[in-house]
């Protein structure tokens, strides 16, 4: 006996494919008044590694949770690391607000893996808020907001006062 041969079925019509949706074409734009340092920065990280462009604007007003005066001492003897044989040869310490936070943003990336250097290509951080990104819609992350006195925080642009920036 032979086997009937299987009919085949008719392919259902094609669908018109949706375009992706470019997660760089427009920047994140985060305003970072009143948030803590390390919560932010975990959240842009990942936000980073998902694909997206992430601006960080108003990096001066960055809150570091603790005493100002044990910041500021750790920052000062961070600052007394140095080369043996020339300070020229690094390490290269940050003192101004936007280059502190885009540091810590590096440090919880992977930068050794391709993913983690195209990450890091697509972070802009910002003192104030320039012309280029003022029409854009600012976002605040809500859970990593302070949530107590901004008296008991210390901003980052206080920080980099005390360390040398200005």
């Amino acid at each position: 006996m032979a086997k009937p041969k299987p009919v085949a079925k008719p392919k259902p019509a094609a669908k018109p494919e949706e375009k992706p949706i470019d997660k760089t074409s427009r920047p994140l734009v985060i305003d970072g008044t009143d948030h803590i340092a390390g919560r932010l920065s975990s959240n842009v990280a990942k936000l980073l590694l998902q694909g997206n462009r992430v601006t960080v604007v108003n990096s001066e007003k960055i809150m570091i949770s603790g005493r100002k005066k044990s910041i500021v001492g750790e920052y000062k003897q961070f600052l007394k690391i140095a080369s043996i044989l020339h300070p020229k040869h690094g390490p290269f310490h940050p003192r101004k607000p936007d280059t502190i936070i885009s540091r810590m943003i590096r440090g919880m990336l992977p930068r050794d893996k391709p993913s983690g250097k195209a990450a890091l290509s697509r972070l802009r951080v910002y003192i104030g808020v320039p012309k280029d990104v003022k029409p854009l819609g600012k976002i605040q992350l809500e859970k990593t907001k302070i949530r107590k006195s901004s008296a008991l925080y210390t901003s980052v642009g206080e920080l980099g006062r005390y360390v040398g920036w200005h």
